[in-house]
């Protein structure tokens, strides 16, 4: 017997998946916001037991101003992430994605800001990795980068530039969609 999955419900677990997602990275990027206040405003403490349980207590007692500097990187990187859902689930939601005709300016606009949103990532995550490696060569103790949640800027980079190539060819589609309306 033979299933026939649709288009349509695809969406809808991608909907619900996006969802799922999108709450994860949220608590993670609130948790990184909320954790560095902490310790920077009321328990120096914190730092030992970062969010996920990560010790930074190296990178507060070498300098206040690089810890609140790294969990800066770190929350950009987790707020854009939470940015990029949001617009994934917003587009689902809105069901603007429609397969009759698919180039809609409307995608084409989704597919250049999930483009400029996975360049930002890629750039905060490698920026934020270069600065972890820093404080490593200045012979402070630094948690795995994973653990920082600032891996993988090489794949968010190259994800952008993908992005990008895609946003372009339907930038292309949407002018020749658009001519040939206009020839009819």
């Amino acid at each position: 017997m033979k299933i026939k999955i649709s288009t349509e419900q695809i969406l809808k677990i991608l909907y619900i998946l996006s969802w799922i997602i999108f709450v994860g990275v949220c608590i993670e990027a609130g948790g990184f916001i909320f954790n560095g206040f902490f310790t920077l405003l009321i328990d120096p403490n914190g730092a030992s037991k970062f969010w996920t349980e990560v010790d930074l207590s190296a990178l507060y007692k070498f300098d206040r101003g690089y810890f609140f500097v790294e969990i800066l990187l770190m929350s950009i990187v987790g707020v854009l992430r939470a940015c990029l859902f949001y617009i994934i689930l917003k587009i689902l939601h809105d069901k603007k994605l429609n397969m009759a005709s698919p180039f809609s300016r409307e995608v084409g606009k989704f597919i250049f800001k999930l483009a400029y949103l996975s360049l930002g990532i890629g750039l905060f995550s490698w920026w934020g990795v270069r600065y972890a490696e820093w404080f490593v060569s200045q012979g402070v103790i630094m948690p795995e980068i994973h653990y920082l949640r600032l891996g993988g800027a090489d794949v968010w980079l190259f994800m952008s530039v993908i992005l990008f190539v895609i946003a372009l060819i339907f930038k292309r589609g949407i002018e020749i969609q658009t001519e040939n309306e206009l020839t009819i």
